[in-house]
């Protein structure tokens, strides 16, 4: 993913060279690069940007003024010449410190934590989305079909389409595997084969290689499975998933 970020350093050759930096990481997207700490305050008050790589020490105001100052704040990188000042950066949720001359070594360090941060952050917020619906809708043909998640027992891949069991039917939709496990949610559905996803409340009992489910009796153009293979690759998060929803 893409990170928009900001700089905020008043010695001219730091902040170029932080400059060339992000120039040479293809998903870093600088927004605006500050001298002033006054000035970047003022644009961060009207744009919303994912990372702030600021100096601490500055004469308008300091990097940790300027971060108290914010009412909401992205995630932080400082960098000083002065050790000292990392305690109290760390005190504010600075993500990283970066001590001068900077290399570039430990700026790509950082910046790697920091996409790290961010995809957890999305993951987590798609979560909370996906948790706070109780359906999804999938394209079967040529309609929109809208599927109740309690209702889906498990799902098959196969190639670049899927098939969808629910209690009363099978949807057909033209979609990978993966696309559609994105739109479940972890809590409730688990993949456990390169083939399957199945969900927890349809579980009957667990094998060592396999699951059984719910038996399913409505007919369907091809007979539905009361077993569903568990793959090595997946079996120990499989355990994990089990643990959880049991402990």
């Amino acid at each position: 993913m893409n990170i928009k970020c900001i700089i905020v350093e008043d010695e001219p050759l730091a902040r170029t060279l932080l400059e060339q930096y992000i120039q040479k990481v293809p998903y870093i997207e600088l927004a605006e690069s500050f001298s002033n700490p006054l000035e970047a305050l003022d644009f961060l008050h009207q744009n919303s940007i994912d990372l702030l790589i600021s100096d601490i020490q500055m004469p308008e105001l300091t990097g940790i003024s300027l971060l108290k100052i914010l009412p909401v704040k992205p995630l932080i990188i400082l960098t000083t010449a002065y050790p000292e000042y990392a305690l109290e950066g760390y005190e504010l949720d600075v993500m990283d410190y970066l001590l001068k001359p900077v290399t570039f070594e430990r700026f790509l360090q950082a910046i790697e934590k920091a996409q790290s941060r961010l995809m957890t952050i999305k993951l987590a917020g798609n979560q909370e989305h996906i948790l706070a619906r109780s359906f999804i809708f999938v394209k079967d043909r040529t309609k929109q079909v809208k599927i109740k998640l309690e209702d889906i027992i498990y799902v098959e891949g196969l190639k670049d389409y899927i098939i969808i069991y629910t209690k009363d039917r099978r949807i057909v939709p033209l979609q990978t595997l993966k696309s559609f496990e994105n739109q479940l949610p972890s809590s409730q559905f688990i993949r456990i084969h390169n083939s399957y996803i199945v969900s927890f409340d349809a579980i009957e009992a667990i094998d060592k290689e396999k699951v059984q489910i719910i038996p399913i009796t409505y007919q369907t153009g091809a007979p539905a499975k009361t077993f569903l293979p568990i793959s090595d690759t997946y079996r120990k998060a499989f355990k994990e998933f089990i643990e959880r929803k049991t402990n």
